[in-house]
């Protein structure tokens, strides 16, 4: 999602944003949707279990809801504030030790208070036959927003801290946030992250719509590249690995099929949807988070709920 600097920036390009946003709603209304409860709007992010449940979080208000497979609408899994959560941005399933990991913020210089107080930024671990917390690490020194995480091939679990050009790593069994990759270049609001087939990370930066490729040395950072893109990137978010290449949402609309090869990727646009923050494949089935965070940042929208908040569903292309 975003970052706490250059808002009016942000803002600025919401507003060119907005008139994708509304054709893309009109273009997945056929789609196959589960709806979000009205207490927990604007999901940042998106998970799947392997029974094909799925999992999302509230950036405004916290908490957790959960759909289970053949639901039409979304429950409360994990009550807004539990565990000293606040805005929930990232989810990710880690079936191995049996834990829903949650980016929680205290996201109120982003305009979203929260279900309550907790200063800073944390990754939580929910227990998935129980939904009780069971860990809970805080970010090192703010500025920090935790946003996006992903499991590495040794179970490190790794999260982009949007504040900041870093991406954070704790180790398995670990009970600190290490600062594993920082760099300048990173600046412009670090984002979705994902592993490759080559072993390597891959990154997108939401406010200036780049894209980086993380050399994997020994489990230490490496050389850090950028990846030429055919068109300017329109807010990337969630990024996902599948097969050879990715999976990749932006706010701007699409969702695309992402290959990378030789330092410049080639994006395949699957369907365009309703301001997209995250993605979860399930079988040949691709679930996409309608999270319209535009209304957040744009202020000609300001107090202008959408209707609905929805789960949309497209058949993959492969």
């Amino acid at each position: 999602m975003f970052g706490t600097r250059s808002y009016s920036i942000l803002a600025a390009m919401g507003l060119a944003a907005g008139t994708v946003f509304t054709c893309a709603s009109a273009a997945s209304a056929e789609q196959p949707a589960i709806a979000l409860p009205a207490s927990s709007p604007f999901p940042e992010s998106l998970t799947a279990t392997s029974d094909s449940t799925l999992y999302a979080g509230s950036l405004t208000n916290g908490g957790v809801v959960r759909a289970k497979p053949g639901s039409t609408e979304a429950e409360v899994w994990i009550k807004p504030g539990a565990f000293g959560t606040r805005s929930t941005f990232g989810v990710l399933a880690d079936e191995a030790n049996g834990l829903l990991w949650v980016c929680s913020n205290d996201a109120s210089r982003l305009g979203a208070k929260g279900p309550s107080d907790v200063e800073g930024a944390f990754v939580k671990g929910f227990d998935f036959k129980t939904g009780e917390g069971r860990i809970s690490v805080p970010l090192p020194a703010g500025p920090a927003i935790c946003n996006d995480m992903v499991l590495g091939p040794d179970g490190s679990l790794y999260a982009s801290n949007t504040a900041q050009p870093q991406i954070l790593r704790l180790k398995p069994g670990g009970s600190e946030m290490e600062v594993w990759a920082q760099d300048e270049r990173l600046k412009g609001g670090l984002d979705g992250l994902a592993f490759g087939a080559d072993g390597a990370l891959y990154a997108n930066t939401f406010m200036s719509g780049e894209l980086f490729r993380f050399e994997v040395k020994s489990g230490s950072v490496g050389k850090i590249g950028k990846i030429e893109t055919p068109r300017p990137l329109k807010f990337p978010d969630g990024l996902k690995a599948d097969g050879s290449g990715f999976l990749m949402v932006e706010g701007g609309g699409p969702l695309s099929r992402v290959t990378i090869a030789d330092g410049k990727a080639t994006l395949t646009t699957i369907k365009d949807f309703a301001g997209p923050t995250g993605l979860a494949r399930v079988g040949d089935v691709i679930w996409v988070a309608e999270g319209q965070i535009v209304n957040l940042v744009d202020p000609s929208l300001k107090g202008q709920m959408p209707k609905s908040f929805q789960l949309r569903a497209v058949k993959a292309d492969r």
